[in-house]
């Protein structure tokens, strides 16, 4: 058993905190293992107190469906075990309709503790936000970085490890697969079936399949690129499937709720302030993107992109696309008033290469770090106080 520290550690300062607890992901990202680990400390604090936990994916509580059913079953949990304190552990707790109603309730009260896991990027949306707004904190969860990659698997942190990084992501599960594609590629399919039907096809009541599955393909093929509802629905037409701009607005926002995709905003540099079109959208693992579309060596720059996009938001980093007059800058991270601009590239190859990659960060007119992330291992560290760095010294270094 491989503990997860960067998550646990953070998780730890907020027991017994009077907020609800909410670990969000796509699912399969290691949110029920967490609330597993976070409910066994919590069990050795001093005190009498009681530990209630709620899988829902488990057949045993096939019976809760509904926010009443919920109530239900906690309060003869409560009932059956007085304590002095209640911790309350839900796992998917989105499968349970209405869940928000129990949520408000248990919110209210002051001996218990609750955390919760989901795989809905907008469980705590409208109404529910509003009512609980500052009750409670989000923990995002996201599959392995590379540094916990190479731990599960016994890797030291090398090219070869890279390597397998880049084919295959970092789904927790792995670790009990063996890193073969067939093998490998055959779960994370199933996986990407899994989350599409119950969090989208089933959530969504989506009738048009063909049509989504068809998105996360063109989703895959264009990992890193700027796209439009417009632009997709012209290509789509191309291919004779006629679906209108609000559809495929729609569909790619089901992706993101189920947090497969991870939409990324354009944002003026010099203007500091958000475009309303033209975004970026990564997979929230690159395994699953390649279980889409076959790993490809052609696809390498974007599989890169997506790697670099996925360790800046793991680390806490909140992720825009930069845009500094006619110039692109891949990632712009801020994080608790830090900023640091990345440029992805795949090499170095030649004079022009560098003078456009370092050159549109040297035209940023602020002094916050800034990064060329490139496969190359002997490129100069620094160029004109812009410091470049190999993706794998990357993985491995930046926190």
């Amino acid at each position: 058993m491989f503990d997860r520290p960067k998550y646990l550690n953070k998780m730890e300062r907020w027991l017994w905190k009077p907020l609800i607890k909410v670990l969000s992901g796509q699912r399969r990202t290691g949110k029920s293992f967490l609330l597993k680990r976070i409910q066994e400390k919590a069990e050795k604090l001093p005190g009498s107190h009681h530990h209630i936990r709620i899988d829902m994916e488990h057949e045993a509580n096939f019976h809760i469906r509904t926010a009443e059913d919920l109530s239900a079953h906690i309060r003869r949990q409560m009932d059956a075990k007085q304590a002095d304190r209640y911790f309350i552990y839900i796992d998917e707790i989105q499968e349970i309709a209405g869940f928000e109603r129990v949520v408000r309730s248990l919110a209210a009260q002051q001996h218990v503790d609750l955390w919760i896991t989901g795989s809905n990027a907008d469980m705590f949306s409208g109404e529910l936000a509003t009512r609980l707004s500052g009750r409670y904190i989000d923990i995002p969860v996201y599959s392995l970085d590379f540094e916990e990659f190479c731990r599960f698997h016994g890797l030291p942190g090398e090219q070869a490890a890279l390597q397998k990084f880049l084919r295959f992501g970092g789904l927790p599960f792995l670790i009990h697969l063996g890193l073969e594609d067939e093998i490998v590629y055959d779960y994370l399919r199933n996986i990407l079936d899994t989350v599409v039907y119950k969090d989208v096809i089933s959530r969504w009541q989506i009738r048009n399949v063909r049509f989504l599955n068809d998105l996360l393909v063109y989703s895959a093929d264009t990992t890193g690129s700027l796209l439009s509802a417009k632009k997709i629905s012209d290509y789509l037409k191309s291919q004779r499937i006629t679906v209108s701009v609000n559809a495929v607005l729609d569909y790619l926002s089901y992706l993101v709720s189920a947090q497969v995709l991870y939409k990324v905003p354009r944002y003026d540099i010099r203007g500091r302030k958000h475009f309303e079109i033209g975004e970026k959208y990564y997979f929230q693992d690159t395994g699953i993107r390649n279980a889409i579309t076959g790993y490809r060596i052609a696809d390498i720059a974007q599989i890169m992109e997506n790697v670099v996009h996925h360790h800046l938001k793991s680390h806490g980093f909140e992720v825009l696309i930069g845009k500094d007059q006619q110039r692109e800058i891949d990632f712009v991270a801020r994080r608790q008033g830090e900023t640091v601009y990345v440029q992805v590239a795949y090499l170095l190859s030649g004079p022009e290469t560098i003078e456009r990659e370092f050159g549109n960060l040297k035209a940023i007119p602020d002094n916050y770090p800034k990064i060329v992330v490139s496969m190359d291992e002997n490129s100069p560290a620094t160029l004109e106080g812009i410091r470049h760095q190999s993706l794998l010294s990357f993985l491995k270094e930046f926190r």
